[in-house]
C-alpha cells in the first residue's frame, strides 16, 4: 500500500519535533527518501518508524539548508556502513541540484572513513538534475522542477505513478507560478505553512520567505488539489498544533487535510 511516512515536520529551529523529512512507500514496497533533516537525528526518526534500508534505493535533496541536507550525511554514512558489512545489495542513488551535490560530495568526502567515502560514485551516486528533468525508477516517473527561490536554490519534485496518482512536493518555501503545472490538480500537495496566520506577528514568516496556513490552504484550493499536507512548521504550538491548523486550513480549502506530528503514516491510496 502506498503511504507516506513523516520523519519530522518541524521548521529549522524545532526542538520539540524533528526537521521536515519523510519517505514514501511505493506500489512495490520500496522506499523513497525525501531529505534526512538536520543532523544524527534522522538515524533515530528511521529507527522508530521502522525504516528498512535495503528497501531504500532512492531519494531527493530539495536543497542545502542544515535543516535538510546534514542528516543526508548520515544516511549516506548509515548506507555505505551497510554495504561495506554485506548488509545492502544494490546501488543507492541521490536525486539533487548542483549546489546540494557540490556540498554532498564535500562533506561526505571530509567527514567519512575512506572506505565509506569510496562508496560514492561506485554504489552511492550523487544525480544531478535541472529544472525539468525526468528520472524514472521504481515504477514512478518524477519531475524535478526549480522553485525559484530568493535565498538558497531549491527544488522540489512531481511523482507520477502507473495509475496517474499525481503527488507534489513544493519544498519548503511558498509556491511560484513557475510550478504551476507541477502542482495543479495534484491529488497529493505537500506545502510549507511555517504558523497559523493570527500568529503572523508572533513567528514573522515573511521575514523569513515562508507561509502561513491561511495562504498554504487558499493555494490549494486555486490549484484545485485533492490533499493536502501541511509541514515545516513552528513548534511552540506542538500539542495543538494539528487541531488548530486544520480547523485554520478547513476554513479556506475543501479538500482532505492533513497536519502530521512526526512519525505519523498517511496512506496515499
Amino acid at each position: 500500500m502506498r503511504k507516506l511516512t513523516m520523519l519530522g515536520t518541524g521548521n529549522a529551529m524545532v526542538t520539540k519535533c524533528y526537521n521536515t523529512c519523510f519517505y514514501l512507500t511505493l506500489d512495490n514496497g520500496d522506499l523513497f527518501l525525501t531529505d534526512a533533516g538536520g543532523g544524527n537525528g534522522i538515524l533515530r526518526q528511521l529507527e522508530l518508524a521502522g525504516f528498512d534500508y535495503q528497501k531504500c534505493h532512492h531519494m531527493f535533496v530539495t536543497h542545502g539548508h542544515t535543516d535538510h541536507v546534514l542528516g543526508v550525511i548520515w544516511v549516506m554514512r548509515k548506507v555505505a556502513d551497510l554495504m561495506n558489512k554485506g548488509k545492502y545489495q544494490g546501488e543507492f542513488h541521490i536525486y539533487c541540484h548542483d549546489v546540494v551535490k557540490d556540498m554532498l560530495l564535500t562533506m561526505t568526502k571530509m567527514t567519512l572513513k575512506k572506505k565509506d567515502f569510496a562508496r560514492v560514485g561506485t554504489s552511492i551516486f550523487l544525480h544531478e538534475v535541472k529544472d525539468g528533468s525526468v528520472v524514472n525508477f521504481e515504477d514512478v516517473q518524477l519531475t524535478a522542477f526549480d522553485i525559484l527561490s530568493t535565498k538558497a536554490k531549491q527544488f522540489g519534485y512531481a511523482l507520477l505513478f502507473n495509475d496517474g496518482l499525481r503527488f507534489t512536493c513544493l519544498g519548503d518555501e511558498p509556491y511560484n507560478e513557475h510550478d504551476e503545472k507541477y502542482a495543479k490538480g495534484a491529488d497529493w500537495l505537500l506545502a510549507e505553512a511555517f504558523c497559523k496566520y493570527g500568529d503572523r506577528d508572533k513567528f514573522k514568516p515573511y521575514e523569513k520567505n515562508h507561509s502561513t496556513v491561511k495562504e498554504a490552504s487558499e493555494l490549494a484550493e486555486k490549484l484545485g488539489v485533492k490533499n493536502l499536507v501541511l509541514y515545516h512548521t513552528e513548534d511552540k504550538s506542538i500539542a495543538t498544533r494539528k487541531h488548530d491548523y486544520t480547523a485554520e486550513a478547513k476554513e479556506y480549502y475543501h479538500g482532505n487535510v492533513f497536519v502530521p506530528d512526526d512519525l505519523d503514516v498517511i496512506p496515499l491510496d
